[in-house]
């Protein structure tokens, strides 16, 4: 257990970080798992729960502290985060659960669904009885990001919010240099939200940067992490999203990586429980 920021007069400007292996029976290994517990004042025991897929990527980035920092500017209101680290298969497990992708990937997504709802859900419902979860919300970078969205969107009932950072919403069921690949239709997470169903109270949020990649795929001078993103978020309109329920945060020399991740995350956390925040 690690204690961190600090706490003066009982109030939520700090935290309790504590590590915890789950032996999971559909991911057939054990999953990390970090636990960022805010500081809560006696006889408070409902809080929202925040799961990020790629835990090892909070690690890099000391989450700890740029949760605590929100917490001494009284930025946002406390969370439950839950940092769950990827595995070895990482491109089998984070990815769409009912549709592989074109090279056969995602085999092992919807045991990564089954992991979440079977296993680390009850786990933390039974080790953290003291908490009642007002709202769950999902969040992940990359593959990660691509793996929380569709958990959402397939499992809406379940969720409030969802973080996209960098998310591989690429992510294809035939190869882009197939004579027949048409970006509008073999975009996988983007056909879901087309014949998906619309839940009013779900919100989105997206982050890409600038210089996340260099790939143009079709030629429009706009580099395909943002052209994907800003597609996915046309998509939910088209459902009846409104800007209200989708923030889209472009950061101009933003990257694929942690640093930039951490950069954007406060924003996210703002965005999602912040007591006054604007994007």
């Amino acid at each position: 257990m690690l204690i961190f920021g600090v706490m003066p007069n009982n109030n939520t400007a700090g935290g309790i970080m504590e590590h915890h292996l789950i032996k999971s029976a559909f991911l057939k290994r054990q999953v990390k798992v970090d636990c960022y517990l805010p500081m809560l004042s006696a006889g408070i025991n409902e809080i929202n729960l925040l799961l990020i897929n790629d835990g090892q990527d909070l690690v890099t980035m000391n989450f700890q502290y740029i949760l605590s920092g929100l917490y001494e500017q009284q930025a946002i209101t406390p969370l439950f985060c839950v940092g769950l680290h990827c595995g070895d298969d990482r491109r089998n497990e984070y990815a769409t659960a009912k549709i592989l992708d074109y090279d056969g990937r995602g085999t092992k997504a919807a045991a990564h669904d089954q992991f979440v709802f079977q296993e680390l859900l009850p786990f933390l419902a039974k080790k953290y009885s003291a908490f009642t979860f007002i709202e769950k919300s999902y969040a992940g970078f990359s593959l990660g990001g691509l793996s929380a969205l569709d958990i959402v969107w397939n499992y809406p009932n379940y969720f409030t919010k969802v973080g996209v950072f960098s998310g591989s919403l690429w992510w294809r069921d035939k190869d882009q240099d197939a004579a027949d690949f048409d970006e509008a239709k073999n975009r996988i997470m983007h056909r879901q939200v087309r014949e998906g169903n619309y839940a009013y109270w779900l919100k989105f949020f997206f982050e890409v940067g600038t210089q996340d990649e260099t790939a143009d795929r079709n030629n429009n001078g706009i580099i395909d992490a943002i052209d994907d993103t800003i597609s996915l978020i046309d998509e939910l309109k088209k459902k009846g999203y409104t800007d209200d329920s989708i923030a889209y945060l472009e950061l101009k020399d933003g990257r694929h990586d942690v640093s930039t991740w951490a950069r954007a995350f406060p924003a996210f956390l703002k965005w999602g429980w912040g007591i006054s925040y604007e994007l």
